[in-house]
């Protein structure tokens, strides 16, 4: 199973994670965020990080561009769109990032959010389903109802975020079968500021559930 943390903030913390176990690391390139981190600070971030763990940039309503900069300027292997990016957006960024895999997170509030999901199928690689806050894009703590994807069908590899912690990881898969999760707050002291603790317990519980 593919376990991302994003919000990565700190070297030395990306790297402990990373040899922890996980097998991607999520950057935020949202200037409003308060795990921002430029350009030059994922550089340093990923710098000596094993070539095996994926590296995401997450972006929101930002343009082709920038996130094409971004990508070039860092060594991004991928990007993750987090806000209201179209399909038409995605194929843009597709054509001129034809190497980079390319995930679009989805804000479920209601189950035509899933339904939705289907418009993607041919301009993205993964999505991500997240909690839907009505001003905060992402990291809010706020659990999916796990319940309401229980009949989802998705017509690409997904991946589970939204409120995640290591002590409701095993509940979440006992309900559903997503290709991989994420986590950010769940695993954190602060916004950008990861416990380590907290991220080992996660991965020993993925291993008792035989999921990772």
């Amino acid at each position: 199973m593919r376990v991302k943390i994003c919000g990565i903030t700190k070297p030395e913390q990306g790297n402990a994670i990373a040899q922890l176990g996980a097998t991607a690391l999520g950057f935020i390139c949202v200037p409003s965020s308060p795990r921002y981190v430029s350009r030059e600070k994922i550089s340093a971030l990923t710098q000596g990080l094993s070539q095996a763990v994926d590296r995401i940039g997450v972006f929101a309503n930002t343009t082709v561009t920038e996130i094409c900069q971004t990508v070039i300027t860092t060594g991004l292997s991928g990007v993750q769109l987090h806000g209201n990016e179209s399909p038409d957006f995605c194929q843009q960024l597709r054509h001129s990032l034809p190497k980079i895999e390319i995930i679009k997170a989805l804000r479920v509030r209601t189950t035509q959010c899933l339904t939705n999901s289907e418009i993607y199928a041919d301009s993205v690689d993964m999505l991500l389903l997240d909690a839907y806050h009505p001003h905060q894009l992402g990291g809010t703590g706020k659990t999916l109802d796990w319940n309401t994807l229980q009949n989802y069908k998705p017509c690409l590899p997904w991946l589970l975020a939204g409120g995640l912690t290591p002590d409701n990881v095993s509940d979440a898969l006992s309900l559903l079968q997503p290709d991989g999760i994420d986590l950010s707050s769940g695993v954190e002291r602060s916004p950008g500021d990861k416990d380590l603790d907290k991220v080992a317990r996660l991965f020993t519980n993925l291993l008792a559930k035989n999921s990772f």
